[in-house]
């Protein structure tokens, strides 16, 4: 298969050189990891202490990684994108919150977002986080199979009626829906509430999507047993397939508790049960449809590689790749560029906010090795190219 995500022309298309200077920049700084800690530290003290950084972080980390304020902000950088092919998926990353308005809040954004998602072309998923609509404690407690006070019931229930709005609107909508994973001690409670939903709105297609973190070496299994689930009670099955983005926090609660790590022993082990799972999602597409996001080119091509043999149409719908805005920009570009589906998750909401997202994508981008040294030799490559003009 040829290789096309060295396509650095294609991949910068939309970015003018002002905004490519931007990124490198970004990139260097996010490259060195003890100036990411000391800016994170900084960065929190002057939004707590309300320093007038708002601006500065608008300019620089938010409008590279965010798509805007709120989401009528967001529409411009929806509609450029989309003019090359690449759709979006709104995504409110306001995260930690704890209280109940808060949560009816993110509903009623989610809501939002789907009526968003009908009327464009453009935006062909909506998504929200189970801890966006509940307490952790909450969805942690019921994981650990332990008895909710008649109190915490009444919130339970409150949190099971989120959900089935959200999911009964998106299939009234015909908007498909991405529930995103969280950590591992949480997610039990919150696989079995999306697998309720899956078997009550997907029964002619899917319209809900889980999402497995195949850097846990058990989600393979999870995904075998839901299949059989899923063929009993005749439903489809939507996933989204990442790698994982909480590891550091998953090992060091391991340890701590004395369990044995939920985590695969090697990034190797980690990069083979990715893609066994997709090859197994390949393999019942007729049941399933799959959301790819990976920011792994190697994956990538295997992806594509597979639904060549199957001589699976580059367009088919159950079939979406998944890159996050502000990176991978040589994968997602190209792919659209050859036809395939692939949207960019576009994180929204307001500046201080959405922070603790932004913060955890840099500390993430300098823990995954090579990432960011990828992205700058392509900017690199880039650049010189168009001095070469």
């Amino acid at each position: 298969m040829e290789k096309i995500f060295n396509n650095t022309q294609v991949a910068f298309s939309l970015k003018s050189d002002t905004e490519l200077d931007r990124a490198y920049f970004l990139f260097k700084m996010i490259d060195n990891q003890p100036l990411v800690r000391i800016g994170t530290a900084v960065t929190n003290f002057a939004l707590k202490a309300n320093l007038p950084v708002e601006g500065l972080i608008r300019a620089t980390v938010f409008d590279h990684f965010c798509g805007g304020v709120n989401e009528v902000d967001c529409l411009s950088v929806v509609d450029k994108m989309y003019t090359k092919g690449v759709s979006s998926v709104l995504d409110y990353s306001v995260e930690g919150k704890e209280e109940e308005d808060q949560f009816d809040a993110a509903l009623e954004m989610t809501l939002k977002t789907i009526e968003f998602a009908k009327e464009r072309q453009a935006i062909p998923f909506a998504v929200f986080k189970p801890t966006g609509f509940g307490r952790f404690e909450l969805y942690e407690k019921l994981g650990e199979k332990q008895t909710l006070t008649p109190e915490e019931q009444a919130e339970w229930n409150r949190v099971v009626a989120r959900f089935d709005l959200v999911c009964k609107d998106a299939h009234a909508k015909n908007v498909a829906l991405l529930i995103d994973g969280e950590e591992s001690w949480m997610q039990d409670a919150a696989d079995d509430l999306v697998t309720e939903m899956m078997r009550k709105y997907n029964k002619e297609k899917a319209i809900v999507f889980n999402t497995l973190q195949m850097y846990r070496w058990d989600r393979l299994d999870y995904l075998k047993k839901l299949h059989e689930q899923a063929k009993k009670e005749g439903f489809f099955i939507g996933m989204k397939l990442v790698r994982g983005a909480y590891m550091e926090k998953e090992i060091a609660r391991a340890e701590e508790k004395g369990y044995p790590s939920p985590i695969c022993a090697s990034k190797e082990a980690t990069d083979e049960n990715y893609d066994a799972a997709v090859r197994y999602m390949i393999e019942h597409l007729d049941m399933m449809s799959i959301f790819a996001g990976t920011h792994n080119e190697l994956s990538t091509y295997t992806l594509m590689e597979l639904m060549q043999q199957k001589e699976i149409k580059t367009n088919d719908d159950r079939i979406w790749f998944g890159q996050l805005y502000g990176m991978s920009d040589n994968i997602s570009y190209n792919l659209a560029a050859h036809g395939y589906n692939v949207a960019k998750y576009l994180p929204f909401g307001p500046v201080k906010d959405v922070m603790p997202y932004l913060i955890r994508r840099a500390e993430e981008n300098t823990s995954v090795a090579g990432q960011t040294s990828r992205e700058l030799t392509l900017i690199k490559a880039e650049r010189n190219r168009r001095k070469g003009k």
